[in-house]
C-alpha cells in the first residue's frame, strides 16, 4: 500500500468533522493507501491560495522529507485549481481532495460499460480546469513555427489538452444518452411485465450487496448471479438487477444494487451518475439500509433520505432496513426509532448475514407489494381472453388450470380489477 498523509481544516465546533476525517482514512484504505500521519488545523476562513496555513505546510514538508515514501497528500475538502496547483509546487508531491480520491477509487471499481463511462467523464471534468496544476510539462508549446510545423502551432499543450478533453466529453455524453436511451427500453418492458422493482439504496458499506446475496441465497439463487462484497466503502458501484421468486406462491419481484451514498458526494460524480441515480424514481419500493453499528447511522440515513429528495424519489414507498444489529449488540426484535419514518412505512431490525432475518425481510417486501391489492382466483371464459391478457399486463397472475369452460387463475389483483372483474371471480 502506497503511503500518504491526510489534512483537515476545522471550522470552530464541527460535529461532523471527525466522522469525515474517518471516512477520508477508509477512502484511502479502500484505494490501497496507508494513511501515517493526520494533520488538523482549526480555522475560521481558508487560505485562498493555499487552502491551509504557511505553518502547517512547513510542518508537511518536514515530514514529508523525513520519509520519501509518501507519495500522496490527502485533503479531506475540496480544493480549487489554484490550490491544488500552488499544494503540488510546495509539497512537491501528488495532491488529492476528497473529490479526487473518490473519483480515482470509482475509476478502479467501474466494470461496466456504463459505469466507466460516468466515472470517465466525471473525472474529465473535474481534471479540466486543473490541468495547469496536474503536469509542469503542460506549459510547453504544442508546436512550432515553418512550414513543418503541425496544426495549432504555438497553442500551448494545455489548450491542446484541453480541447482534446471536451472533445472526449462530447462523445461520452453521446454515449451515455444512448445508455439512456437503452434503459428506458427496458424499464418499459418491466413495467408492461407487471413484475415490480424493489431498489437497495443507502450509505455506502451499509450492506446493501450483501443483502441482495442473501436474498439469492435463500431462493435457489445462482452462484454466478450474487455481486461484489468486502467490508470497504464503494465495494459496488455497478448497478446489479435480479430476480427473486419466494416460495409459498408469492409474487416474485426485480432487486436492483447500485452505488452508495456518502456525505460531500462530489458534484461532478453526481451529475455523471445521475441516470442511474434517478432509476430508483421508478421503483415499486426502496429499501433503505442503514448501518445500525455506526454511531452515525442517523446522520447516514438523513444524507441518504436528503440524496433521494434531490434525485425525485422521496414519494417512492420505503422500508427502513436497520442492517447489522449483531454488530451493534442488539437483538432483530430491538425497535430502533429514527425521526421522519411515517407509520405507512416498513421497518425492520436484521443482520444480513442471518437466513431467518433476510427471510422477515422477504414476508415485510411481499406485504408492501401487495398492500392495496387483493387476493383473487377467478374463471375467465375462452371467449373474453381479452380480460386475460389485460390482467396479465398489470396483475402477477398465476394460470392454475385450462377447465373446459375458461382459464382458472389466482393472483394479487389491484382492486379496481378486482371490483371490474368481479363476475368472474370463484368463491
Amino acid at each position: 500500500m502506497q503511503k500518504a498523509v491526510l489534512v483537515g481544516v476545522t471550522g470552530g465546533n464541527d460535529p461532523g468533522f471527525e466522522k469525515s476525517m474517518n471516512e477520508m482514512l477508509y477512502l484511502a484504505e479502500a484505494d490501497d493507501m496507508e494513511v501515517v500521519q493526520t494533520f488538523t488545523q482549526g480555522s475560521a476562513a481558508v487560505n485562498p491560495g493555499t487552502f491551509i496555513g504557511e505553518g502547517k505546510i512547513e510542518e508537511i514538508r518536514a515530514v514529508l522529507e523525513r520519509d520519501k515514501e509518501i507519495g500522496t497528500v490527502l485533503f479531506n475538502d475540496a480544493l480549487s485549481p489554484q490550490q491544488m496547483k500552488n499544494l503540488i509546487d510546495r509539497l512537491d508531491r501528488n495532491v488529492l481532495d476528497r473529490t479526487g480520491l473518490i473519483l480515482q477509487i470509482f475509476s478502479r471499481r467501474a466494470g461496466t460499460r456504463e459505469a466507466r463511462a460516468q466515472v470517465e467523464y466525471a473525472n474529465l471534468q473535474y481534471m479540466l480546469p486543473r490541468l495547469a496544476g496536474l503536469h509542469k510539462e503542460l506549459g510547453r508549446q504544442g508546436g512550432g513555427s515553418g512550414a513543418m510545423s503541425n496544426k495549432g502551432a504555438g497553442e500551448t499543450k494545455i489548450e491542446l489538452d484541453r480541447r482534446k478533453i471536451e472533445h472526449r466529453c462530447t462523445m461520452l455524453r453521446r454515449e451515455l444518452e444512448t445508455v439512456d436511451r437503452e434503459r428506458e427500453t427496458q424499464r418499459g418492458r418491466r413495467q408492461r411485465s407487471g413484475i415490480p422493482l424493489v431498489s437497495l439504496v443507502g450509505y455506502t458499506n451499509a450492506g446493501k450487496s450483501t443483502i441482495l446475496n442473501g436474498c439469492l441465497d435463500l431462493y435457489g439463487g445462482d452462484e454466478e448471479k450474487k455481486v461484489f462484497e468486502e467490508n470497504m466503502l464503494f465495494a459496488t458501484l455497478d448497478t446489479t438487477v435480479r430476480r427473486i421468486c419466494p416460495d409459498g406462491g408469492r409474487r416474485p419481484f426485480l432487486l436492483s444494487d447500485t452505488v452508495g451514498f456518502i456525505s460531500n458526494l462530489p458534484t461532478t460524480l453526481v451529475k455523471a451518475f445521475r441516470s442511474t441515480l434517478e432509476e430508483v424514481k421508478y421503483a415499486d419500493i426502496l429499501l433503505i439500509v442503514s448501518d445500525v453499528s455506526d454511531p452515525e447511522y442517523r446522520e447516514d440515513l438523513r444524507i441518504t433520505v436528503q440524496t433521494l429528495k434531490e434525485i425525485g424519489a422521496g414519494s417512492v414507498p420505503r422500508i427502513y432496513i436497520f442492517n447489522k444489529c449483531d454488530l451493534a449488540g442488539i437483538g432483530p426484535s430491538a425497535d430502533v426509532t429514527v425521526t421522519g419514518i411515517g407509520p405507512e412505512d416498513g421497518h425492520i431490525t436484521m443482520s444480513a448475514k442471518n437466513t431467518n432475518d433476510i427471510g422477515r425481510l422477504i414476508d415485510l417486501i411481499e406485504e408492501k407489494i401487495n398492500r392495496g391489492r387483493v387476493l383473487c382466483e377467478m374463471l375467465i371464459p375462452y371467449t373474453d381472453g381479452g380480460t386475460l391478457s389485460k390482467l396479465k399486463a398489470s396483475s402477477d397472475i398465476e394460470i392454475l388450470e385450462y377447465e373446459e369452460s375458461g382459464v382458472r387463475i389466482r393472483g394479487h389483483l389491484r382492486r379496481e380489477d378486482a371490483e371490474r372483474y368481479k363476475k368472474y371471480r370463484m368463491e
